[in-house]
């Protein structure tokens, strides 16, 4: 799979690492090595590894990246929660940027189980054939 643009999981996911963008600009300035710079890279990670996943040669490798693009995708769900705690995100935001996240996760767990699924296949048919 070598063209991520296709992939509606990584325009999802390349949109959210914008609106996330344009949230933490109105972060206090000293978040600014702190929270703003974490959830900015983990954010950026989601897409990142989808398109990283989607330039290896099987899919092996592209569940694998798919699957540290997950744990990037629950590691900005969480900083989310810690800016709505910090109040440098009010309730609204809040609830609407964690269900954005959560549908790139069911997303992504889609993607992976359709993948393996698509693998086990194929290991299928060529033990048949062995």
């Amino acid at each position: 799979m070598s063209d991520y643009k296709k992939l509606k999981v990584w325009e999802n996911a390349h949109k959210f690492t914008i609106d996330i963008y344009k949230v933490t600009k109105e972060f206090p300035e000293d978040e600014k090595y702190g929270l703003i710079s974490q959830i900015r890279r983990s954010v950026s990670s989601i897409s990142t590894n989808i398109v990283e996943g989607c330039g290896q040669l099987d899919n092996g490798n592209l569940i694998r990246f798919l699957g540290i693009a997950k744990g990037s995708a629950f590691e900005t769900e969480y900083q989310l929660l810690l800016s709505k705690d910090l109040g440098y995100i009010n309730a609204n935001e809040f609830n609407i940027l964690t269900e954005k996240i959560k549908s790139i996760i069911r997303m992504l767990n889609n993607l992976i189980k359709s993948l393996k699924n698509c693998k086990l296949k194929t290991e299928n048919r060529k033990l048949k054939t062995i």
